[in-house]
This record gives C-alpha cells, structure tokens and sequence, in this order.
C-alpha cells in the first residue's frame, strides 16, 4: 500500500510539473455550430467531432495540431454523440436526433450504412469486441445493432431514465446509469438483470471504464464523480470539486488521470488512486465533452462556444487541445 501510495505520488508530480510546461489550449474550427461530442480513433491519429449543425468532422493530429481532412454529411437531425471502432482506427459511427444511426469509414465521403431506429438517438457505444453497437434514445430504448450485418440485433425497453451506456471492458457485462442515481448492470447477450447500485442521491449521468479495467467512474447531478472497482462494485472514493452537474468523463490512456466536466468553466483533471487535483483545464462556457487521447496526456474537449449569455463575437463549433507546449 505504502509503495503505491509512493509511486502515485510521484506520478503526481511528474504530471503536474508535466501540466506547468504543457498548459496551452488551442481552438481548431470544426463547426457551424455547438459541438456535442469528441473521441480519439483506437490509434491516436484521428479526432472525430459530432455538432449540431448535422455533421461529423474528423481531424488528423500532425505535430501537436488538428488538420481538418473531411465533414461528413447525411444526418437530417443534430449529432449527439459519436465514437470510434475498439479496433479499427477508419471505422466511427453517429447517433442522431433523425432516428437513425451511420456507420462511417473515414475512406469515404459517405456513410457505408444507415440503420434506422424508433426513437431520437442520444447515446451510443461500441462493444470492445466491435460486434455490436448499443443505441439510446429519449424514450429509454436501447438498440442493439450488429455492426457487420449492419442491422438491428434486438431492442430493451427500459421503465426508467436511460441516460449513459457502456459495456465493461471484458463484454460480459452492459451498465446503465439512470434518472433515479442508479447504475444499472445487465448481462450481456442476455440482458439479464445483475445487479443495481444507488450509487447517487440524483439524477446519474455520465459512465466511463478506465482503460486497464480496474475502475469505472460516474458522474451524478449532484456534482460528485464516483470510483467504483469494477470486480467488488463498490465505491472507492468520490471527487467533489465540481458544483454543477457531471456531464462528461474521460480516462486517461494509462487509467490514471480522471477528467470531468459540467457547467464550471473548468475541467477537472484528478489522479485516480488518491482524487489529488493534477490540474484545472480552465473554459469560458459549460464543456459538453472530453476524451484523452488514447497514448499521451493530450485531452480533447469542446464547450457551450455561443449562446446568448456568452460572448457572440466569440467562434462556434470548435474542437479544443489541452495539454500542448507553452511555446507553441
């Protein structure tokens, strides 16, 4: 314990004195208008966008800088969340208010398929297996689509608010956080009821599984982030320094740093073993979205850009790096 405690410690440091020479964000344009999610392909190269302005953009990283290579097309209806293939770094798929789902190959300007669903798409996941795509929408269905056949699997219609959806890491189990401050766990295929955890006293928003498996984390409205060891399901600790609601969370590649955000104009960056703050990514609007690269400590995250209450001089629709050279 001590020499854990000890080797956190010094990770610590390291990411701090890290943080003090590598605290440049940068704005790269992405949108006509807010930005509703961002993600990292499997390997590093590609940043993929999602607004509501319709489309998707997707960005190269070339030294330390998002270069645009295309906008893809077709939704009839805001993009509300995207992510990326577990495996295969050209494939990344939308869900949409326009009751349909598209799988994309960055190869192409087109969607290679479209698979319609019976609701307003709000979230989306791909299993780390890359067989299947889950699918939710505003009225707490959950599709499952089969992400070769590129058709509907089966449909669950859930009697509570379906908020955020994950698998674990091992793709036996499917989690679920819900309006009444549950995580709700299935069995997957089966979609069994496993188990469910009062993990908080409000609505609970947000879920992500850090990379080694260990943890999984959520974010609640009641502005609390909760760490939970995926084997004992038990809460570890809580991070406490937001006062809005959760709205997104992201691990670092190496599981140890948690970044969340909410309508504070700051990004929380903690050390996952203690809850110690690493640093304070600081925004001038509520952030929607924040993903790590999956290989260094670079963080892509993008915030409410125009709204009546804020600056309308100031550009909407872009697509922010944090953790870049001072000197750039």
């Amino acid at each position: 314990m001590a020499l854990r405690l000890a080797m956190a410690s010094q990770y610590a440091q390291e990411m701090q004195e890290f943080f003090r020479g590598n605290c440049k964000t940068r704005e790269f344009l992405a949108h006509s208008s807010k930005v509703h999610s961002v993600a990292w392909s499997c390997d590093g190269r590609r940043l993929a966008s999602g607004s509501f302005d319709k489309t998707a953009s997707v960005f190269l990283l070339e030294k330390d800088r998002l270069v645009k290579e295309n906008n893809f097309r077709g939704h009839g209806d805001s993009v509300d969340q995207l992510c990326w293939h577990p495996t295969n770094p050209e494939l990344f798929v939308t869900a949409s208010g326009d009751k349909t789902v598209r799988i994309w190959d960055v190869r192409f300007d087109k969607s290679i398929t479209t698979v319609s669903t019976k609701g307003e798409n709000i979230n989306i996941c791909w299993s780390p297996d890359g067989q299947t795509i889950a699918v939710g929408n505003k009225d707490d269905v959950v599709t499952f689509i089969d992400a070769k056949m590129h058709r509907c699997k089966f449909e669950e219609q859930f009697k509570f608010e379906v908020n955020e959806i994950s698998w674990n890491n091992d793709n036996n189990l499917f989690f679920l956080t819900n309006g009444n401050g549950c995580i709700n766990i299935l069995s997957y295929p089966e979609l069994k009821p496993v188990q469910s955890i009062n993990a908080h006293p409000s609505n609970c928003i947000c879920i992500k599984f850090d990379p080694t498996g260990k943890y999984f984390a959520t974010g609640s409205a009641d502005a609390l982030v909760s760490l939970w060891d995926v084997d004992e399901l038990v809460c570890v600790r809580c991070f406490s320094r937001l006062d809005w609601p959760v709205r997104t969370l992201s691990f670092s590649h190496d599981g140890k740093m948690l970044a969340s955000a909410s309508e504070d104009h700051f990004i929380d960056i903690a050390l996952v073993e203690t809850g110690e703050k690493l640093c304070e990514v600081q925004c001038e609007s509520p952030t929607f979205t924040v993903a790590w690269h999956p290989k260094r400590p670079l963080l892509a995250f993008a915030c409410d850009d125009k709204d009546g209450k804020y600056d309308s001089n100031r550009e909407a629709g872009t697509v922010k790096l944090f953790g870049l050279p001072n000197d750039m």
